[in-house]
Formats: C-alpha cells, structure tokens, sequence
C-alpha cells in the first residue's frame, strides 16, 4: 500500500499554521497577563480557539503554567496559580483542525527579569540545535536525540526538564494508529530509528519539545512544534 505523504506532511504544516496563527491571535488581544488564575487563561484561549479557528477538540490536555508550575513535566499534578507580574509562563496547546493535530507550545516572560529573559531565548537555541542534530543523523533513535537534549542544555547553563524530548503527531487521533505505542515518544528506550516507518508503512511525523529550567529549579521554560520538515 502506498500513502501519499507530501499531502500528509503538508496537512500537519497547515495545522501548524493555524497553531501558530491562535498563538499571534491570544498575543494581539493581551490574553498572556498578571492577575488571572492559569485556569482562566487556559478557558479564555479556548474559547478563542473555538470562536475565531473552529476548534473543537484537543487531542491533549491545555497546559498553561506559571512560575513554580513551570518545572512540572505534563503529566504532573500542579496547583491553579495565578500569573504574577514579573512573572515566566508557558502555555502547550494541542488543537485538532480538519482531523490534523498540531502540538504547539511557546513561553512568554512578563517583566524584565534577565534570568527568565535568557531562559526563553535559549529555548529556540536549543530547539534549533536540537533539529540539527536530527537532520544530520539519518539513523537516530528517540533515546539518542533525548540524549542530546539533556547535552543540549547543559551546554547554555542549564538543565532538561522534559521525560521526552517530543513524540509522534499524525492524524487524530495517532495514539489510536496500530504499533505506535511503545516507540512514540523522544525519550530513553526508544531504540527504533525515528525515521522508520510505522506498522503501516507510512512516515513517522514528529513532534519536538524543549524544557529548560533553571539550575536552582525555581521556574523553566517550553517550546515545541513540528520537527519535520
């Protein structure tokens, strides 16, 4: 069976457009602001999703996080803080469009704290290292790349703070495509070549996620999207 992948591939660039065109959107109305709890930022952004994009699902979660949250991997549990005035924060969105998932996450630093300000800069440092190192290695694995992410990190002063490293994005939902499991996910373990093909036959699509946080451990950092190209 053969699958027409440019037309995939450019499926998921497009729902990355539209990510990144809610992200410019929650931007220009001034949604990233002191005063209001993570939770209340986190139901304004949907709401825009669904009213400006027609979102209307999520294929994870909606993660936003301020201070102290921020060091927080997905999966943990973390109090409903509210954003403060010099405060870093990073919100990680996962909005459906036309059955084509997008993952995409981007931090935001309210003030003038150089810490927090060189935190986030670092992220598409990092992230853009990250993807060179991918491209250069037809055969790297998910642990290899986890690896280099860690070593990444180090290298601009500071630490990984991610389980994965990023992970597979197809069409909705990809957790339901057969095989994908065990082997979906940039992180230690995952000894199969990112490139090889699923159990289908068809390209394997990811995503990329980078998570600095601080030496002390007091606030991090996040960035992801399409690491395909």
């Amino acid at each position: 069976m053969t699958f027409d992948e440019p037309a995939r591939l450019a499926s998921l660039h497009a729902a990355q457009g539209r990510a990144e065109a809610l992200f410019a959107a929650i931007e220009a109305r001034g949604l990233v602001r002191a005063g209001v709890l993570e939770s209340e930022l986190s139901d304004e952004i949907h709401a825009l999703a669904a009213e400006q994009f027609g979102v209307s699902a999520h294929w994870h979660r909606r993660v936003v996080r301020a201070g102290a949250n921020t060091v927080a991997t997905f999966h943990e549990a973390t109090p409903d803080l509210r954003i403060a005035a010099d405060d870093i924060l990073f919100l990680d969105f996962g909005p459906v469009f036309d059955d084509w998932e997008a993952d995409y996450g981007r931090t935001f630093v309210l003030g003038d704290d150089p810490v927090k300000q060189a935190l986030r800069r670092d992220l598409a440092v990092v992230w853009d290292e990250l993807r060179g190192f991918y491209e250069a290695r037809p055969d790297i694995t998910g642990a290899q790349l986890y690896d280099e992410a860690h070593a990444a990190a180090q290298r601009r002063g500071w630490t990984f703070g991610g389980q994965i490293a990023g992970h597979l994005v197809g069409e909705f939902p990809h957790t339901a495509l057969p095989g994908e499991r065990a082997v979906s996910l940039v992180a230690p373990g995952n000894d199969l070549p990112m490139r090889a093909p699923d159990a289908d036959g068809r390209e394997r699509y990811w995503i990329l996620e980078v998570h600095l946080v601080e030496p002390q451990g007091r606030f991090g950092a996040f960035a992801e999207e399409l690491l395909s190209r």
